[in-house]
């Protein structure tokens, strides 16, 4: 018995359709995946926090190869069209559907980004000085971070992006 791996796309729905399209697909068999953010905005004299698609307009579908017919998805209510190349669906990788999972809850709410404050000891994760020790300076207000790396006993001062950053353990 073979083990039949799931092929991952990308739909456009129609416009405020994505739970029409996200219903149709599941009855038809098709896994969907439809990432949300959460938003605050003001409105009235008050906060009011709502979500919305992470992609606004598009949503993940996966299908098994060979098994269901992939055409069928254009055809679905509230679907507008499957994303393709050559005629083929564009396939998206699967490390990145389980990246994106990995960073939503069971609802599929996006977690919010890691806020670091002044002090922290955090590790950079990527780039050339990968898994270098540094301490958070300061924060900017586009959620850059200043640091300080030790690099050859003298203190350096750089700004990165917080995803690039984990606190040291």
């Amino acid at each position: 018995m073979s083990k039949v791996s799931k092929l991952w796309s990308i739909l456009q729905f129609k416009p405020n359709a994505h739970k029409l399209a996200e219903r149709n697909l599941n009855q038809q068999g098709f896994e969907t995946l439809l990432p949300f953010e959460g938003v605050t905005k003001f409105r009235n004299q008050k906060f009011i926090s709502t979500q919305r698609p992470l992609f606004p307009g598009y949503m993940f579908v996966a299908f098994e190869r060979g098994d269901m017919p992939w055409k069928k998805i254009n055809c679905t209510y509230g679907v507008s069209k499957l994303l393709t190349f050559n005629r083929e669906p564009y396939i998206i990788p699967n490390n990145l559907i389980t990246e994106i999972r990995a960073r939503c809850n069971q609802a599929g709410v996006l977690h919010p980004q890691k806020q670091f404050s002044k002090d922290d000891r955090v590790r950079l994760v990527s780039g050339p000085l990968d898994n270098f020790l540094a301490t958070v300076e300061s924060i900017d207000k586009n959620q850059r971070v200043w640091i300080l790396i030790d690099l050859m006993g003298q203190e350096t001062r750089a700004l990165v992006k917080s995803e690039k950053l984990k606190y040291d353990n």
